[in-house]
C-alpha cells in the first residue's frame, strides 16, 4: 500500500519473524554469540528468554540459519498439554514416523534416531519455543530425556526459549536439577530509546530506504508507547508510516505516532493504557506538556521543536 510511495522494496514493520531484518543491539550480539556458544561448546541445556516480542523467536531463527548444515534441528512451537505429549511433539518435530501410543515404543524411535545421528557424526538440537506453557512434569520429562548419551557424548541439546515465566518455573524446587543442567543462559530485555533509533534505521535500510522518515521526536514517541518492545514498535511504526501515506506526508513526527497510539487504543485490546493523550482539549495542552518532559528527560529529544 504505502510501499511505492516511501520508495520501499519491502515492508519494514511487518510482525511476521524475519532473520533479514534482525537488528543485533549489544544485547542481541551477546545472547546470539550465548546460543551459538552453547551449541559449539555441547552444552546439554540453553535458556534464552525476554519479554513478549523482544526477538526471541527472530533470534532463534537467524541462528537456525547458520547452523542448519551442521546439525539436525527439530522445533517445537506449540506446548500446550492439550496438543499432545512431549514424545508426541519430539517424534513430529524431527518428522519421525511411529505407529504406536507405546510410550516406551516411541521413546525407543527416538533412541534410534538419535544413535544414527550420532554414528553420523551429526549433532541433534532440540528447540522449544514458548517454553513457559510448559508444564512442570513436562519440564521434568525432558530433563530425563536429554540423559540420552552416546559413548558419553551430549547427542542431544537442547534450547527453551521462552518468557520470563520460564524463569519462575525453572526456579521452583521441584526443578533444581533441571535448572543444575542449565549451562547457557541469557534474558533479552526491551531496547533502549538510542537502540530504538538505531533499529528503525536499521529496518528501513533493509527495506531499501536510506533517507530519514522517522523524526527523533517520532522515534521517542515510539520507544516511550511500546516501553521498547521492538514488535509493539513494529506495530505502530507499520501503521504510522499508513497515516502518513494518507496524509500525503514523507515524513513522521511524535504527532503521527500519537494519532496510531490513540487509534489503536480506542480498539478492545489495551496496548498503551495509561499512555494515551485525553480527548478533552481543556486537558489535552497539559497532557502534551506532561509528554515533552517524560520525552526530554528521558531521551534527550525535545518535540516542541517538532510539528
Amino acid at each position: 500500500m504505502y510501499t511505492e510511495f516511501f520508495g520501499f522494496s519491502k515492508k519494514p514493520f511487518s510482525l511476521v519473524p524475519d532473520p533479514s531484518f534482525l537488528y543485533l543491539s549489544e544485547q542481541h550480539k551477546k545472547a546470539l554469540s550465548t546460543l551459538q556458544y552453547g551449541l559449539v561448546s555441547q552444552a546439554g541445556f540453553t535458556v534464552v528468554t525476554g519479554e513478549v516480542g523482544t526477538g526471541k523467536t527472530t533470534l532463534v531463527r537467524s541462528m537456525l540459519d547458520k547452523i542448519k548444515d551442521q546439525c539436525d534441528v527439530g522445533m517445537i512451537t506449540n506446548t500446550h498439554s492439550e496438543f499432545g505429549d512431549l514424545l508426541t511433539w519430539i517424534l513430529a518435530a524431527f518428522d519421525l514416523q511411529s505407529n504406536t501410543d507405546n510410550k516406551a515404543s516411541r521413546y525407543k524411535v527416538f533412541v534410534d534416531f538419535i544413535e544414527e545421528k550420532s554414528r553420523a557424526g551429526t549433532r541433534v538440537v532440540l528447540i522449544v519455543d514458548e517454553a513457559q506453557n510448559m508444564e512442570i512434569q513436562t519440564l521434568e520429562e525432558l530433563r530425563l530425556l536429554s540423559n540420552i548419551n552416546v559413548n558419553q557424548n551430549i547427542t542431544l541439546q537442547i534450547v527453551l526459549i521462552g518468557q520470563p515465566e520460564l524463569l519462575d518455573k525453572l526456579n521452583k524446587p521441584e526443578l533444581r536439577q533441571f535448572s543444575q543442567r542449565v549451562s547457557i543462559e541469557h534474558h533479552l530485555q526491551p531496547l533502549s530509546f538510542k537502540e530504538t533509533e538505531k533499529y528503525i534505521i536499521y529496518r528501513l535500510k533493509v527495506a531499501g530506504c536510506t533517507r530519514t522518515i522517522f523524526q527523533p521526536s517520532a522515534c521517542a514517541a515510539l520507544w516511550y508507547y511500546a516501553n521498547g518492545i521492538p514488535r509493539l514498535m513494529n506495530n505502530v511504526a507499520d501503521l504510522a508510516l499508513v497515516f502518513a501515506f494518507a496524509s500525503d506526508k514523507k515524513t513522521i513526527n511524535w504527532k503521527i505516532i500519537l494519532d496510531v497510539v490513540k487509534e489503536r487504543n480506542t480498539g478492545g485490546i489495551k496496548r498503551f493504557e495509561g499512555k494515551v493523550l485525553t480527548d478533552s482539549l481543556a486537558e489535552r495542552a497539559a497532557e502534551a506538556e506532561k509528554l515533552r518532559r517524560i520525552l526530554l528527560e528521558s531521551t534527550g529529544v525535545d518535540i516542541s521543536k517538532s510539528l
